[in-house]
């Protein structure tokens, strides 16, 4: 069993290439709150409505003083045809040997259609701007989690 992030654990820091190539490191981010958000797969339906709804959400988020990184362990050059398909205005990150997804306990064995399986568990972290986990939400929905996450944080609706 991986092991879980819980509020307060230091959030293991990371770099990861984006997908226009650039490289993002977790710790740069110190003084900011993020919210980091692993899925499984760029392109399928379920992680397509949840970029839809973080990017969608973006601005709002930003007002509230949150950045947001989303991972996958697809290669960069599918995270960027995701985008342009998508129009998707977040930071899409490439974990494709799924270290960094272990290490934050979204990598592991998880049931899918009643089978025990290794896979991306999808989660979303909020880092607080000292870059400690102030929440950890496993095995989330797709659907609603954004608007779910907003109302959990007390964020405005609008």
């Amino acid at each position: 069993m991986t092991e879980r992030l819980s509020p307060g654990d230091v959030a293991p820091d990371f770099t990861l290439t984006t997908d226009t190539g650039e490289s993002v490191t977790l710790s740069d981010l110190r003084g900011d709150k993020v919210i980091v958000y692993f899925y499984p797969a760029a392109m399928t339906p379920g992680c397509t409505k949840q970029a839809c709804d973080f990017s969608e959400s973006l601005e709002l988020l930003k007002t509230d003083g949150y950045t947001v990184l989303g991972i996958s362990p697809d290669k960069p050059e599918k995270l960027a045809t995701f985008r342009d398909k998508e129009h998707l205005s977040l930071t899409l990150l490439s974990d494709p040997d799924k270290s960094v997804m272990t290490s934050w306990g979204a990598f592991g064995e998880k049931s899918l259609y009643g089978k025990t399986v290794q896979g991306v568990i999808r989660s979303t972290f909020v880092v607080d701007d000292q870059g400690k986990v102030e929440h950890a939400f496993y095995n989330v929905k797709a659907t609603g989690h954004v608007a779910k996450l907003r109302r959990d944080l007390g964020l405005s609706e609008d």
